[in-house]
């Protein structure tokens, strides 16, 4: 290996790491921004205004509309009918739905199903089941982010595409969770039930007009990161805070890059001795176990509004797993149109959920494209917001679609082991490995116990849920296999 080589090849490493670190702790954690504040959601008339009013440097909108009982439970009044929903005919244009409800530690014991009207031929989907086991995603209880106050229940959210018209359902189970005789008294319905209708605004491809129904098949290249010269959101001059959410990759990429470039395996070993060195043991510095660093497209790559987030950043103290999700977003989507898409969770998250930044370190589409998740660095141990109870040391990595009864594409798990091998390689770690986390509270472990997990763990290990859906669960044998080779284990 050449040090010499790789330092020459980065001459920016040394200072940017040190700007790097000013501009994170410049930016202390907190609320967002005034802007964001004030685009807080009040209704749907408030909503409507502000986003009209920032439509010329902010793109996206979320409108919010309260569900409402059905007919035959008008009579009763009862904020927990037994069926709420909600019929429009006339909305501006969207690609994402979701329902969400006032108290975040309240689970929707029911169904929730949706059609829409596309924008592009004026038909309407079919029914379309909304995946309501959304609780397993989030911060751990008793952190900063959880204890905002700001937080809502939420179901995942579901790509329908460029959409102007919505239908949506809301179905209590019976007693005992829907298992009980049909004449049994339904589960109430949280209170508060709203239906999120996520733009995501320009998605900067002329090719790509949003419109619902397309697929791509698993070998067809993914887009560039690159982006017109009109959108705003990735070109132009760099706000505060995308100047901070930029600067935290410094050290890997110049400030305001759309992509963070690959690396080969030699100049990755030397970026660990430049970035780690002075925490490597002699052996591992001898022979540092660590996958070659994939391209990744930054934040700014993939157009996110830096200003709906909170400010600044929050570190845990290292990476000892990786936890694989799916989105349960639907695979309903082609691969250029997967930036819009992470734009509409990230938006969902923070908009609609009350979360401080999208909960995903990392997210991953079915042609194989990495993609930046919450902001602080993808070198870092950024603290993210995936896996409730065991957030802190480790990652969080989502393949974008549902994965219950769909394979993921050969690319979509290769993806994953590649990023696994890198950002595990970074801290030491074996993907074939055992390690300990402790819990900070779930519904599988109490709050304080080491539980002892794969380091390479599928979301449902560490939390009773289907996801990352029983098809990608099935492939984390191979990832991991995968994993340790690329780390030359």
């Amino acid at each position: 290996m050449s040090k010499i080589r790789s330092m020459r090849r980065y001459g920016f490493l040394a200072s940017s790491i040190g700007v790097t670190c000013a501009t994170a702790l410049a930016l202390a954690p907190g609320l967002p921004t005034a802007s964001a504040a004030a685009r807080a959601r009040t209704g749907p008339a408030a909503d409507t205004a502000a986003s009209a009013a920032a439509s010329a440097t902010v793109p996206g909108s979320t409108l919010s509309l309260p569900l409402a009982p059905v007919a035959r439970d008008r009579a009763s009044g009862a904020a927990g009918a037994a069926e709420q929903g909600l019929y429009r005919a006339d909305v501006r244009h969207f690609s994402l739905v979701g329902v969400v409800w006032d108290n975040p530690d309240t689970q929707l014991h029911g169904s929730v199903q949706v059609r829409t009207r596309s924008a592009a031929t004026g038909a309407w989907s079919d029914w379309q089941d909304v995946d309501t086991h959304n609780a397993d995603h989030g911060a751990d209880p008793g952190t900063a982010e959880r204890t905002t106050g700001h937080l809502r229940g939420a179901t995942a959210p579901l790509w329908v595409g460029d959409s102007d018209g919505v239908d949506v359902r809301v179905r209590a189970d019976t007693g005992d969770h829907g298992r009980g005789a049909a004449d049994d008294p339904p589960v109430p319905l949280p209170s508060g039930l709203r239906l999120e209708l996520v733009d995501p605004g320009d998605p900067g491809d002329p090719g790509d007009s949003g419109a619902s129904g397309g697929s791509q098949a698993d070998g067809e290249a993914a887009p560039a990161a690159g982006a017109p010269a009109d959108d705003q959101s990735r070109t132009g001059e760099l706000s505060e805070e995308a100047t901070a959410a930029s600067a935290a990759n410094a050290d890997l990429a110049p400030l305001g890059a759309t992509e963070i470039p690959a690396l080969d395996r030699e100049d990755t070993e030397n970026e660990l001795l430049a970035l780690r060195g002075d925490e490597l043991t002699e052996r591992q510095r001898a022979q540092p176990h660590i996958g070659p660093r994939p391209r990744i497209v930054t934040r700014r790559g993939w157009g996110a509004d830096e200003s709906l987030r909170a400010h600044g950043f929050v570190y845990t103290k290292k990476v000892k797993a990786a936890f694989v999700h799916h989105t349960a977003s639907g695979n309903n989507y082609r691969c250029s149109q997967a930036p819009s898409v992470i734009r509409s969770i990230y938006r969902y998250h923070v908009k609609s959920m009350g979360w401080r930044d999208i909960g995903y370190n990392f997210l991953v589409d079915k042609c194989g494209t990495i993609y930046e998740g919450r902001a602080g660095g993808v070198a870092k141990a950024v603290l993210g917001a995936h896996t409730m109870g065991f957030n802190s040391n480790s990652v969080g990595i989502a393949v974008i679609g549902t994965y219950s009864r769909s394979k993921p594409s050969a690319a979509a798990v290769t993806a994953v082991a590649r990023l696994t091998a890198w950002k595990l390689g970074l801290y030491g770690m074996n993907p074939r490995g055992k390690t300990y986390l402790k819990s900070g509270g779930g519904n599988l472990y109490q709050k304080g116990k080491n539980v002892r997990l794969n380091v390479i763990s599928g979301h449902r290990d560490g939390f009773a849920t289907d996801c990352p859906g029983k098809q990608l669960y099935g492939k984390l044998g191979s990832a991991r296999k995968a994993a340790a080779r690329y780390q030359g284990r």
